[in-house]
């Protein structure tokens, strides 16, 4: 079975993300940049949900395709990226573009892209890759407690939409992004799993996101950086004070 990829299909959600916008989409195009020796066709698109501030401006002078819509909801952006990118590659196979998701308030490595494309090569249906916090966005309290949950180098398989690729064959099969405003990309990767998809899970490329404290998404990565990161690094220290008493 060919493995082949000839695009590449990145797709970017924003809501009101002008503040971080400019950084991603830098770190986006030396990642597409060192893509270019792998395939020739990139499509980068950039979708304003919502927006209400300076976010399109960004997008278009740095020469990003901009689609928009006006639902709220990060799954119903993901989606129309996916389509506005594959429109533009209709004649190319669905099962030879590899389409890759992040944030607007993360930045990529320079291999992130080479890498996803690197597992497609091999075999991958879809790579979940880690992500780790603005580091400066935490209490130092917060800093200490994600320390003590990741191990550098070792993918915990959780799924982050801020860096997630899946070939579009086997995203579309599975349904594409849900639209609801949160965990459409836990959704979206039980179904790829459930139909026997290869997911690779990877740290090599872990892409660095927003620590805020309040995010866009209101069951996002914000909501587990103040209110479970912590709860759960308490919980596992009771454990064995718990265990003792049995």
């Amino acid at each position: 079975m060919s493995h082949r990829i000839d695009a590449l299909v990145v797709v970017v959600p924003a809501h009101d993300e002008e503040e971080l916008l400019s950084s991603c989409l830098a770190s986006l195009e030396i990642a597409t940049l060192a893509a270019r020796g792998v395939v020739e066709r990139i499509e980068v698109v950039v979708v304003l949900d919502a927006c209400t501030d300076g976010s399109g401006e960004i997008a278009r002078a740095a020469g990003m395709r901009v689609v928009e819509t006006d639902a709220r909801s990060v799954g119903v952006a993901r989606a129309a990226g996916v389509a506005a990118g594959l429109e533009e590659l209709i004649d190319v196979d669905h099962r030879h573009i590899w389409t890759a998701h992040t944030d607007a308030d993360s930045t990529v490595p320079p291999h992130w892209l080479t890498h996803q494309l690197a597992l497609a090569h091999r075999g991958a249906h879809a790579v979940v890759g880690t992500v780790r916090p603005d580091f400066d966005d935490l209490s130092p309290e917060q800093t200490e407690a994600w320390w003590a949950t990741h191990t550098p180098g070792t993918a915990n398989g959780h799924v982050h939409g801020a860096n997630l690729g899946l070939r579009a064959d086997v995203l579309l099969r599975a349904g594409g992004f849900p639209g609801i405003p949160a965990h459409e990309d836990v959704r979206l990767m039980d179904r790829v799993r459930s139909a026997g998809a290869h997911v690779v899970a990877s740290d090599a490329a872990w892409v660095r996101t927003s620590g805020r404290a309040q995010g866009r998404a209101p069951e996002g990565y914000a909501r587990y950086l103040r209110e479970d990161l912590t709860a759960a690094v308490a919980a596992e220290a009771q454990l064995p004070r718990e265990i003792s008493l049995l």
